[in-house]
């Protein structure tokens, strides 16, 4: 890997064929953005430095990618060679800088780190990566001769034996600093398009005796670009078989691939295995022997060992060993449960942490609770944690026992071993060992009903 690597992502365009108002670059494969999957990519191969160049609906782009890379602002779409060109500063005069596409998000890191050492293990000046297209038609056309490179044809400019040929230009580029900035200063844009091209800039430069080549790429489906929802459909799916595929050669059971989507950062340990209709995102990490499926949803978790959660929806929570999670339960940010846990049916968490061997088993809403070891919580109970103004903690502590339709309204304590009658609305601490009832006596009228 060449020290001083500088990387240019190009996100300006607005994709019309997408026919959406969300700018092209920003549409998600999985669980993560085109222009983010690119990101990522290039810094797990080892980028020190990225810019990306922004155009259409640029401040909601740079909303959505953060401050992670520095920005360039092409005001008009005039090509990718102008494109470019608004990031000379960037450019600067030493070391290398790769250049990609925003909407080419399946390219590899080892593909990325492949074509670093290509471009500077011959020391060339300009290095562009191609692939042999099973439909050529759109790409711009490599052109060689007795197998060495000449020139980048773009299809529309293309003479009809050089639009026959199925070595297509990638998109992707590599040049060392000073030789691309110069060769900008000198691109035309005397083309059908009336566009600066960025694939002159490689004749450009080997017209100055520079040393240029096109690194052939094994897999077309790494330079896949995306420009409608059925192109992203088609990244999604070469994404999601990559992914699945990955994690099965690691030990992990995945019943029905086809229906399973795993994101690109989820961790998963060996002999877990996920059910059908499971959606796996953001930082998710599973542990070994656990059962997640089959229908649930889980967002940036983390799951320990020989925890079984079917049927749920799980965001930004904690499980911890041989817990079970539904079905049908809700996991909101910040819950975190403990060992031997069950969570079931219809039982939402949220902000709360749950101590080992709790039951929660069914029609329970816990918020902002910090619940003990071995309680027991009855059919129907309710934290009343917010009163329309600012929300409050409940503390339930080891071994209670919360009766059947119980409203808790915070902030409020039950001790250990304290029992709360079924039907009661606690909104006083229950000492340890207490039996709490906080409900009217019943009054039974005679002969009511005949008179109703």
């Amino acid at each position: 890997m060449s020290t001083n690597l500088k990387v240019i992502i190009l996100a300006a365009g607005q994709g019309t064929r997408m026919k959406s108002k969300v700018p092209k670059v920003l549409h998600k494969v999985l669980d993560k953005t085109m222009a983010d999957c690119v990101i990522d990519t290039c810094l797990e191969a080892g980028a020190e430095d990225i810019c990306v160049i922004v155009g259409h609906q640029s401040m909601m782009v740079k909303k959505m990618i953060g401050d992670r890379v520095k920005y360039a602002f092409q005001k008009e779409q005039l090509g990718t060679g102008h494109a470019v060109m608004q990031a000379g500063d960037f450019i600067g005069e030493d070391g290398n800088v790769l250049i990609l596409c925003g909407d080419t998000p399946l390219i590899r890191p080892e593909t990325i780190k492949q074509i670093i050492s290509f471009h500077t293990e011959n020391d060339n000046s300009a290095t562009g990566v191609s692939f042999i297209a099973e439909n050529p038609t759109g790409y711009g056309r490599i052109i060689r001769e007795q197998g060495k490179f000449v020139k980048i044809v773009e299809q529309k400019d293309a003479t009809p034996k050089e639009q026959a040929v199925n070595e297509v230009n990638s998109g992707v580029y590599i040049f060392k600093a000073a030789s691309l900035k110069s060769a900008l200063e000198g691109l035309k844009n005397n083309n059908a398009s009336g566009e600066y091209y960025l694939t002159d800039t490689l004749e450009v430069i080997k017209s100055k005796g520079e040393k240029t080549e096109v690194m052939k790429a094994e897999d077309e489906t790494e330079f896949l670009g995306v420009n409608s929802k059925l192109d992203l459909y088609k990244a999604t799916k070469v994404l999601m078989n990559r992914i699945n595929e990955k994690h099965m050669l690691e030990g992990v059971s995945i019943i029905n691939p086809e229906n399973t989507y795993i994101g690109q950062d989820v961790k998963i340990a060996p002999d877990t295995i996920i059910l059908p209709g499971t959606s796996l995102k953001g930082k998710t990490k599973i542990g070994t022997d656990c059962i997640i499926g089959p229908n649930t949803e889980i967002t940036s978790s983390e799951i320990k060992d020989g925890v079984s959660i079917k049927m749920s929806v799980l965001d930004n929570a904690y499980v911890d060993n041989y817990t079970t999670v539904g079905p049908f339960a809700y996991l909101r940010p910040g819950a975190h449960v403990g060992e031997h846990v069950r969570i079931g049916d219809f039982v939402e968490i949220k902000n709360s942490n749950i101590d080992d061997g709790t039951k929660v088993s069914h029609l329970t809403y816990v918020g902002d609770s910090d619940v003990g070891k071995g309680v027991n919580f009855g059919c129907g109970t309710v934290t009343a944690n917010y009163d329309g103004v600012s929300k409050y903690r409940t503390t339930i502590k080891d071994n209670a026992f919360i009766g059947c339709n119980t409203n808790l309204i915070a902030p409020v304590t039950v001790g250990e071993y304290a029992v709360t009658a079924a039907g009661s609305t606690i909104n006083k601490d229950v000492p340890d060992h207490a039996l709490s009832i906080a409900r009217k006596r019943q009054i039974n009228i005679d002969e009511w009903a005949k008179k109703k």
